[in-house]
């Protein structure tokens, strides 16, 4: 699974919407292929379980046997084997990345994540049920967003040509999901423009409509020269979060790591979040689950910019691809904490000066336009380079996402819609756009 999870998404925006045009016809077809693929696929997979378990079963039964079975105190006996087993349990954090999700039913979800991936010029034969059931989920994840934006236009107008007052209505409806004025009066003039020109149908204005947003989201991404952010090999790279306390900011570093050692780079995480009780705690569960080492210093009032210096000494030594870096949760006002997140990157800047840094802020959509202001005051201190945008699944103001990269004009990398540790996943122009217009 090297690098599957970080390059399966390296597709420009452009070039998915070139591949669109004409693969309609065949996605049901596609669909049905892939769906027996996978089903198969499964079905083989959950063979090979039960019979590792009957083979498990066996050996336990050959030691069993050596058991005193004329024991007469009438005490229940113990076999070796179960006690080590039991230890494991109590001890061996359950590693959930390694768990396969299962596939679930032929649905109008599945379908419409097959027309998803099918319109990305990818093949039946290359999906994996974890993309399928990540495309049900971010759809899932923006459905109050789109039942505040989409379903509300749709419901209004139906198959009906667009119009000047369509385009009003446009206008409120992408303001109230937050996704700000500039991105909103880009859309509309694009649209008024384009009506100038021509008459245009629903469907041609929803198609219209979503280039608009892909171009507004890949902006940034393709100024920035990166299309996907991943690791560099040969050099190390060092990723901080930064972020205001509640965010998901640490939740996202553990997913992230997740994803890291799942895509095959050696990973470690520096627990530089001094000020949160329990932030330490937090964060060496989330490297239990991955089996990610952690550099961390318990004691009160601990220097974060020493816990960085160190996990870098530690990463150069043991050649580690990927040095993660949890920092506290920042407000903007509070000067003294903004000087050590500076602090940490002086020290970085000097211990490590070439090394690959990014600087990713994590964002809870629906703090809506807060979230953008976080990202302006954090722009200079942080030197960000990034957005992690997080609980979208329970937010109405998905919107947002135009927002920062309009007026923050910065790439969004990565997404997350829910709680599990495979519930985040590189930001993906496209997919975000039809997720959150899926007609139904």
């Amino acid at each position: 699974m090297i690098d599957e999870d970080l390059s399966y998404l390296n597709k420009n925006s452009s070039e998915q919407n070139a591949q669109s045009e004409g693969k309609a016809e065949d996605s049901l077809d596609w669909a049905k292929e892939a769906y027996e693929r996978l089903k198969k696929q499964q079905q083989e997979r959950k063979e090979k379980e039960v019979e590792n378990i009957a083979n498990n079963s066996s050996a336990n039964l050959e030691v069993s046997d050596k058991v005193d079975i004329n024991n007469q105190r009438g005490t229940h006996l113990t076999t070796d084997t179960q006690v080590l087993n039991e230890n494991k349990l109590e001890q061996v954090p359950i590693d959930s990345s390694s768990i396969e999700e299962d596939l679930g039913d032929f649905n109008q979800t599945f379908t419409w994540s097959a027309e998803v991936l099918a319109a990305q010029g990818i093949k039946s034969k290359d999906i994996s049920i974890d993309e399928i059931n990540w495309l049900g989920k971010l759809k899932q994840g923006l459905e109050k967003t789109r039942k505040e934006f989409v379903t509300d236009l749709l419901d209004k107008y139906g198959d009906d040509p667009l119009t000047p007052e369509v385009v009003d209505d446009l206008e409120m409806l992408l303001l109230r999901s937050d996704a700000g004025v500039a991105a909103t009066d880009e859309i509309l003039e694009a649209l008024r423009t384009r009506l100038n020109e021509d008459v245009l149908g629903a469907d041609q204005g929803l198609k219209f409509l979503k280039e608009k947003l892909c171009e507004i989201l890949e902006l940034p991404i393709k100024s920035s020269g990166i299309n996907l952010l991943s690791p560099k090999k040969g050099v190390l790279n060092i990723w901080l979060l930064v972020g205001v306390n509640g965010v998901g900011k640490t939740t996202t570093l553990g997913k992230l790591a997740n994803l890291a050692v799942r895509s095959g780079f050696s990973t470690l995480i520096a627990a530089a979040d001094t000020f949160r009780a329990a932030a330490v705690e937090q964060l060496r569960i989330w490297a239990q689950r991955s089996s990610v080492s952690l550099v961390a210093n318990e004691s009160s009032n601990a220097d974060p910019a020493a816990i960085v210096f160190d996990a870098i000494g530690a990463a150069k030594s043991k050649n580690i691809d990927l040095l993660f870096v949890d920092t506290a949760g920042r407000l903007q006002t509070k000067n003294n904490l903004m000087e050590e997140l500076k602090k940490i990157r002086k020290v970085i800047d000097q211990l490590s000066p070439e090394a690959n840094v990014e600087s990713l802020l994590v964002l809870d959509a629906s703090q809506g336009q807060n979230g953008l202001k976080q990202a302006m005051a954090f722009a200079q201190a942080a030197q960000l380079t990034g957005v992690a945008i997080t609980k979208l699944d329970g937010s109405s103001r998905g919107g947002v996402a135009f927002a920062i990269a309009s007026e923050a004009k910065l790439p969004i990398r990565f997404v997350g819609v829910g709680e599990g540790i495979k519930d985040l996943r590189p930001f993906n122009s496209f997919e975000f756009v039809e997720a959150l217009l899926a007609k139904k």
